[in-house]
């Protein structure tokens, strides 16, 4: 086995995932902004999962916070495949008050510092701190090994963005081999990097440490009053400032077919949500769920396959340019530039454009839906028209800056009781 490989064993891949995701608004309601369907069949948790896998990390934990009963139970069904007696595993490790006080996690870094004696006794050396709320693919191993090159004391994954893009960001400025030499959070005036002054570099929430320097860091941060017990506020300035902290390009690491562009998405509003749905729908994507060498793992329903039906002038079931799951049925509905999740079942005289639809959704006869983002779960009545009169949408259901309409079962009952 080589020495790459053994690298990964020695690594635990720690996941943030306590985040609710606000500004994604009902959709998480009832689940924490990782546990979010996506791609059809998907959760956002399962990319980085999935990253992990992929790379060779079979040692993995997940921090959980609020809400996290989906997340939790979808991580049982779907990443159950660890071997024990290999010492492979995934721990879910809830908001537990176990330090003695009163505290759920208070931050990122506290968020690890209270599970330190459950990671010591993984025995790893290097430790993977991911955010579990991002879609993107990535080979960490690449990551992991610049880190124990370079001797650095963190390596901080970053995204290569136009300058002016990375004021929502927490921004890296380098010097010529890529080390750190200030952090700056959301600049007015982000720096450009050494080789090109009209790009930034911006934290994508990734760091890679030894845990034996990371341990000693999270303790003396938890006795610190003046703390906000977080990665970017205070660890990494302060290892800029006083250690050695490097720069990881995402380009060098992004895992895409030849001569695409690097991918990297926070669905975090529902706008966003919904344009990264629809984009899987385009002829050829720039997220490749395809790729055999780099599968996305999750929980595999056992569900039949889709189904058309009917094929009558205005009653014909039929899919184009869409993505249509496992157990849908179609019946004579016309359902274009759409994302369709499991179990969808859609009847006659509806039309669906450019719409994202849950799980177990059921469409009512006669409806028209466009460019919308329909929850799990919800019965679409018969005759409802959404996409077309903003005004009128935004009566009953949520209207979003640019226009994309989400639809819960809640706002449907407000709907059908003004009937």
């Amino acid at each position: 086995m080589d020495r790459n490989r053994r690298l990964t064993q020695r690594t635990l891949a720690f996941v943030l995932a306590g985040g609710r995701g606000s500004r994604l608004k009902e959709l998480t309601d009832r689940r924490v902004k990782p546990a979010v369907y996506f791609g059809g069949k998907a959760r956002i948790i399962d990319f980085a999962l999935s990253n992990a896998m992929n790379s060779g990390i079979r040692k993995m934990a997940l921090a959980t916070q609020y809400k996290a009963h989906s997340l939790i139970r979808h991580c049982q069904r779907g990443w159950n495949f660890f071997r024990s007696e290999r010492n492979e595993f995934l721990d879910i490790l809830p908001a537990s008050q176990r330090m003695g006080g009163e505290d759920w996690y208070r931050g990122t870094a506290d968020a690890v510092t209270q599970n330190v004696d459950i990671i010591d006794s993984y025995g790893i050396e290097y430790i993977v701190i991911l955010a579990g709320d991002h879609i993107y693919k990535m080979d960490y191993e690449v990551m992991l090994r610049q880190h124990v090159e370079s001797k650095a004391d963190v390596t901080v994954g970053c995204l290569t963005v136009p300058r002016m893009e990375a004021t929502a960001f927490g921004v890296m400025a380098t010097d010529a081999s890529g080390q750190i030499t200030d952090f700056l959070e959301k600049p007015a005036d982000p720096p450009g990097t050494p080789d090109n002054p009209d790009v930034a570099l911006a934290s994508m929430g990734i760091y890679v440490f030894s845990w034996k320097y990371l341990r000693e860091l999270l303790l003396a941060d938890a006795a610190d009053p003046n703390s906000s017990h977080d990665f970017g506020n205070d660890l990494i300035p302060d290892i800029v400032k006083n250690g050695k902290a490097m720069s990881h390009r995402f380009d060098d690491s992004c895992v895409r077919p030849e001569g695409a562009p690097s991918y990297w998405k926070d669905v975090g509003t529902v706008d966003a949500f919904w344009q990264a749905n629809i984009d899987l729908t385009n002829f050829t994507p720039e997220l490749n769920l395809w790729d055999p060498e780099w599968p996305v793992w999750t929980y595999a329903e056992n569900v039949p396959p889709a189904k058309f039906i009917h094929d009558e002038k205005d009653r014909r079931g039929m899919a184009i340019s869409s993505m249509v799951s496992g157990g849908c049925i179609i019946s004579g509905t016309e359902v274009r530039n759409s994302l369709l999740f499991t179990e969808v079942h859609t009847n006659s005289y509806a039309v669906l454009d450019h719409a994202v639809v849950l799980p177990g959704v059921v469409v009512g006869r006669h409806a028209r839906l466009t460019k919308v983002v329909i929850d799990r779960g919800v019965e679409i009545p018969e005759k409802l028209v959404v996409g077309e009169d903003p005004k009128e949408d935004a009566k009953y259901f949520r209207v979003s800056e640019k226009g994309t309409t989400l639809i819960t079962q809640p706002m449907v009952d407000a709907w059908s009781a003004a009937q």
